[in-house]
């Protein structure tokens, strides 16, 4: 592509993830990694090994196997393969390529995963070629990826490098016009063919994209035709490709399949903490904090168990997370075992508080989210959070809703008179009220008896006709005095559709 009066370079960067069905499972299962693991696919009897590890083959494993041959061997553990987790593997390792260049192209064949880069033009964000190969290596590898890096200015000598990568070396670097001499000693297994052409190829002694490349072009496409000359142009990185990159969507969600129902909460928590960590690790590469975290559970017999959790400020503190999903789930528990977990989150901004030069800020966000999660466990839901008006003028019209920080701070007013203290009297407790021309004249309150000295009102309020929890008040403001002597400044409310009287709110 022309800018200015240079031609811009082109630069592909192809990740190779083998063995992409295992590692998708055990991305999520750090326990396994270092132990002799096979994936299965298909319905039981007709198992086979689809997927494994350098440690199974080791010990003699091969793709293909029957689950009656896999259990001939100890050792071994068998996973059953999951399209979810596969696809929200390939979610995660998109996710990541998407930071070094919005073009991005994917495509898996046979157990492989391969994601080419289009990083042309990068060099002044990530550097050369050798240096955006090892920060690209990094990143995969901090979310539990094994992956092989090659970079090309040709897309498919990127692709064809990658596959052939083995052993310790973990990226490659082809140079323009050396696509060649690079790929030369690669076996054809790397090429995408068809069995019946890579029997051709053995009957004809050809064995590496080297050997394929010195054929005479004109010769091998009378024998094979386009697909000969394909091949050709592959084994000496010269294949023209046009570039479809895809859209991927930043989304935090992780999904994992358990091998065994869980009951226990612990055990359930044991494996929501691989994920929290997974989810805070992505969150944090693109400087955002987990805002809330919602928790999928898929019970035996196809029920499912959701519950949220919203702290006042986004964090990332990954024991944080889990002490509040612990608290949560502690007080509204699956109803039945757990054979499944989904965990989705909603970005948000990293908080910045200004704090003071000798002492911490108090109270901690972390420590005031906890503390409230453990007042919620004992008094429910609705009764802990932040009091917020309805729009009505019925006695005790408010709601609970739960704390949340605001976007901004607005600057407060402040009366140098000091205000009125009122007291609302929860529940309202009924009292007799005796009247003298439709006012109050005296009432009896927690066993005492005052006679009412000024009395301001009636305040008439009605509402909620069109439900049947209509309501009709009087409000009356009265000051009163005991027969001790002593002085109360009230609020008391009759209720005129059910003829009786309330104290509602005392006056300091």
């Amino acid at each position: 592509m022309p800018v200015g009066r240079h031609t811009m370079t082109e630069r592909y960067a192809c990740v190779c993830v083998r063995e992409f069905p295992l590692q998708a499972l055990l991305r999520l299962r750090p326990q396994l990694r270092q132990c002799a693991c096979v994936v299965m696919e298909g319905d039981p009897p007709l198992q086979q090994v689809c997927s494994l590890n350098h440690a199974a083959r080791v010990l003699g494993l091969v793709r293909g196997m029957t689950k009656v041959e896999v259990e001939t061997f100890r050792k071994i553990t068998v996973l059953a393969r999951s399209v979810e987790q596969e696809a929200s593997a390939k979610a995660v390792l998109l996710e990541c390529a998407s930071r070094f260049s919005p073009r991005t192209e994917e495509y898996i064949e046979d157990g492989v995963f391969l994601c080419v880069i289009d990083s042309a033009g990068t060099e002044k964000l990530f550097g050369p070629a050798d240096a955006a190969a090892q920060n690209l290596l990094s990143q995969l590898q901090v979310l539990a990826f094994t992956v092989c890096v090659a970079i090309s200015s040709n897309f498919h000598a990127a692709v064809v490098a990658a596959k052939g990568l083995a052993g310790h070396d973990s990226f490659q670097v082809i140079l323009p016009g050396a696509e060649k001499e690079s790929l030369a000693s690669l076996p054809l297994a790397v090429l995408d063919m068809t069995e019946e052409q890579a029997e051709v190829f053995s009957l004809w002694g050809i064995r590496t994209l080297g050997m394929l490349a010195d054929l005479d072009k004109e010769k091998l496409i009378a024998r094979m035709g386009q697909e000969g000359k394909r091949l050709h142009q592959l084994s000496r990185g010269e294949r023209p490709h046009l570039f479809h990159p895809i859209e991927t969507a930043f989304t935090l969600s992780e999904h994992m399949e358990l091998d065994a129902p869980v009951e226990v909460l612990d055990a359930l928590l044991f494996v929501t903490n691989v994920m929290l960590e997974q989810l805070i690790q992505r969150a944090s590469s693109y400087a955002l904090a987990l805002a809330s975290v919602t928790i999928t559970l898929q019970l035996e017999g196809g029920a499912m168990h959701a519950r949220t959790v919203r702290p006042a400020l986004p964090a990332n503190d990954p024991r944080l997370w889990l002490k509040l999903l612990h608290l949560d789930l502690e007080a509204h528990p699956p109803p039945a075992t757990v054979i499944a977990i989904a965990l989705q989150a909603d970005p948000g901004k990293t908080s910045k508080v200004q704090l003071g030069l000798f002492s911490p800020q108090l109270p901690e966000p972390a420590r005031l989210d906890v503390t409230l999660a453990r007042i919620r466990a004992i008094v429910g839901d609705e009764n802990a959070g932040r009091a917020v008006l309805r729009d009505t003028h019925r006695q005790g019209g408010f709601c609970v809703e739960p704390f949340q920080a605001p976007a901004a701070t607005k600057a407060e007013t402040f009366s140098a008179a000091s205000p009125l203290a009122v007291q609302c009297v929860r529940p309202a407790e009924a009292i007799p009220v005796a009247l003298f021309h439709g006012q109050p004249q005296s009432f009896a309150f927690r066993a005492q008896q005052y006679t009412v000295e000024r009395a301001y009102g009636p305040w008439l309020t009605s509402g909620d006709w069109w439900k049947p929890t209509l309501w009709g008040c009087e409000q009356w403001d009265v000051v009163a005095r005991a027969r001790s002597g002593a002085v109360l400044c009230c609020c008391i409310v009759h209720d005129v559709l059910h003829h009786h009287w309330q104290m509602t709110a005392l006056y300091d």
